[in-house]
């Protein structure tokens, strides 16, 4: 059997040979080795013992997934239930005790890619009751402010007939910089035909690429 099948006596002998919390990035998790530093890493990840390694989890990727998941979450739910009981606590708090373990799992390996994302999951399948701060709400006001500001972004507003200048210095390498013209045509509500005031020269821009025009008091253009 491969010193990877979950729980064997030889995976479990590797584990409790791991020495020391270094930096979690240069932990392989599929190796169960920890390397002192990034070029440590990259020496391991080359070596013929790690790409051995990764073939036989690519055989079968998802039983070690969800191999390396749940022994995730049933040491970090342990920790939160041995240390706290059922008292209210910060998610990164428990994560960072958890994580002192030297022989913990890291999350890298696991199906979850954000301390966040976890702890949602524990949320949504009734394993732990989740609250947000006041902190958590303040930012999920502010990731709404900006996909509205996104949102705004992209709504259309060139328009048959209105002024606008173009920003964009790379359209005929810089001849219309700043230069004014009408637009005479719209296409696809982002696309605008614009006849240039100066030349008459007609030109086929994007929306991103220009800006509206306002004209003076008793002037035109």
């Amino acid at each position: 059997m491969g010193k990877h099948d979950f729980l064997t006596p030889k995976a479990i002998s590797n584990r409790m040979k791991a020495k020391g919390l270094q930096k979690l990035r240069w932990f392989c998790q599929v190796c169960q080795k920890q390397c002192r530093d990034e070029n440590g890493f990259k020496c391991h990840t080359t070596s013929e013992s790690h790409q051995r390694q990764m073939l036989i989890v690519a055989n079968n990727p998802d039983k070690f997934l969800s191999g390396y998941s749940e022994m995730f979450e049933q040491a970090f739910l342990e920790n939160l239930r041995r240390r706290h009981g059922t008292k209210r606590m910060q998610a990164n708090v428990v994560y960072n005790e958890y994580i002192s373990d030297k022989l913990h799992v890291h999350m890298n390996a696991t199906q979850w890619t954000t301390l966040g994302s976890f702890v949602q999951y524990l949320g949504r399948t009734g394993k732990c009751v989740v609250d947000e701060t006041e902190k958590d709400e303040r930012r999920k006001r502010h990731r709404r402010d900006e996909d509205v500001e996104e949102d705004q972004r992209l709504e259309n507003w060139i328009t048959k007939g209105i002024v606008v200048k173009v920003l964009n210095k790379k359209v005929a390498d810089g001849k219309y910089y700043k230069q004014k013209g009408e637009v005479i045509g719209v296409k696809d509500k982002f696309a605008a035909t614009v006849e240039m005031l100066e030349s008459g020269d007609v030109l086929q821009l994007d929306q991103d690429d220009l800006e509206t025009v306002i004209p003076k008091i008793g002037r035109q253009g």
